[in-house]
């Protein structure tokens, strides 16, 4: 009976979020129908509300795809721990970087479209970026480096795998990188478009396009020539290419007053560091631009259809959005050995490379966390995650508020404690 009631409040959740869109809702299935442990998916549940019970976690939502049919998806703790409201399977989340992988696809339906080639130099597109200049240290001299022209320009290919030479202050100290803006929703803050741009224009590259895997505003770029080439703001263009076809009504990048009541928010402080906790549209504050690196917001059910599509192969519910060769492309390692041996950012984890918009595993050892080989992922600063596992036919999303060193423990158990629910 149990069973029969969380699989009927499921269905009503799923349908109900997607109420007004000429959709349908995902297929909802018992786990044990498509090979997952009920017991296991329990000691899932169980992990995380300890976390909560324990003030580490305000709450979470998790949601499992198996075969195409949804067999999990829990809300668990609060979505505001201050008044212990509890937790909502539709409550919207800041997904920081998870908005990548969707820029990522918006650029490559223009790629199916012969609107550009990954060849392209960025500056084919952005003319103001047309002559970006490389930053080499040279200790003594007035800005600790010099301008010198670099081997090649950024592509198209270097923005979407991080091998741009764009950097971000964040990710590095050396001379060139503190030039740069912290993130991309730092950047959405004190910049609009064009301003962006010309800004860009005039900093420095931090290392020679295509040699170096280095995390940063590259993203956002990718998003400006989405504009730049629809004619459209990138909201829209996701909108219209993306979100509207895949059914994700609660997808956008400004939050609306009438979903507030539905916003998960932050712990006031990280456990671990006793720091104020910032989560983008918590703040008040207004971008001035739709960053296509950090600033959308979403909900578990929405971000699933999403990860379902990659991992069907570019099609949902009938629709094709991209060919299956087109996600094949982007879930494969556009690095090489000799460029993530050079990498110095611990974002990448170890036993992964970079496709074209998130990571890709290239075996099933080497990784810390549990996976399999050819599955691929990304995960957001304020504590989101998803991943898609071609070969075990798995899409997951995780959706929380915790950042630091918590939000990285939090993520890593999330991959372990759903593959040991795997029973086939």
């Amino acid at each position: 009976m149990f069973r029969l009631r969380h699989l009927l409040s499921m269905c009503l959740l799923l349908a109900c979020s997607l109420a007004g869109a000429q959709v349908e809702p995902m297929p909802v299935t018992a786990p044990d129908r498509v090979g997952l442990s009920p017991q296991r998916l329990l000691a899932l549940t169980q992990a995380y509300q300890r976390e909560v019970d324990a003030g580490r976690l305000p709450g979470a939502v998790i949601a499992i795809a198996r075969k195409g049919q949804v067999a999990y998806l829990e809300a668990i703790g609060y979505r505001d721990p201050t008044k212990r409201d509890p937790m909502k399977r539709d409550a919207v989340f800041s997904i920081a970087s998870m908005t990548k992988p969707m820029v990522s696809v918006a650029i490559m339906m223009l790629h199916e479209e012969g609107r550009l080639l990954l060849s392209d130099p960025i500056g084919k597109h952005l003319p103001a970026l047309a002559n970006m200049k490389l930053g080499v240290v040279k200790p003594g001299s007035p800005e600790g480096f010099e301008r010198v022209t670099p081997p090649r320009p950024p592509t198209i290919q270097d923005l979407l795998r991080h091998t741009s030479g764009v950097a971000s202050a964040s990710r590095g100290d050396s001379p060139m990188h503190k030039l740069w803006p912290a993130s991309s929703s730092a950047a959405a803050y004190s910049f609009n478009g064009p301003e962006l741009i010309a800004e860009m224009a005039r900093l420095p590259l931090a290392y020679a396009p295509g040699t170096v895997w280095d995390y940063s505003l590259s993203t956002d770029v990718l998003g400006l020539i989405v504009e730049a080439l629809s004619g459209k703001s990138l909201g829209d263009y996701l909108d219209e290419r993306l979100w509207k076809p895949l059914g994700m009504v609660d997808t956008r990048f400004e939050l609306r007053d009438s979903e507030r009541g539905r916003y998960a928010l932050a712990l006031p402080k990280d456990p671990v560091t006793g720091q104020a906790q910032f989560v983008l549209h918590a703040d008040p504050r207004k971008m001035k631009f739709q960053c296509g690196g950090g600033c959308a917001l979403s909900t578990a059910p929405d971000y699933l259809r999403f990860a379902q599509m990659l991992l069907d192969g570019g099609t949902f519910q009938g629709k094709r959005l991209l060919s299956r060769k087109t996600i094949e492309y982007m879930s494969s390692d556009h690095l090489g050995p000799a460029v993530r041996a050079r990498t110095t950012s611990p974002v990448l984890p170890e036993g992964y490379g970079f496709g074209l918009g998130f990571a890709v595993r290239g075996q099933n050892g080497m990784a810390v966390v549990s996976g399999s080989a050819g599955d691929f992922f990304w995960g957001g600063a304020y504590g989101t995650l998803f991943w898609v596992d071609p070969k075990e036919q798995l899409v997951v999303v995780y959706m929380a508020h915790a950042t630091g060193p918590l939000g990285a423990q939090h993520r890593g158990m999330i991959r372990n404690l759903v593959y040991q629910a795997i029973a086939d």
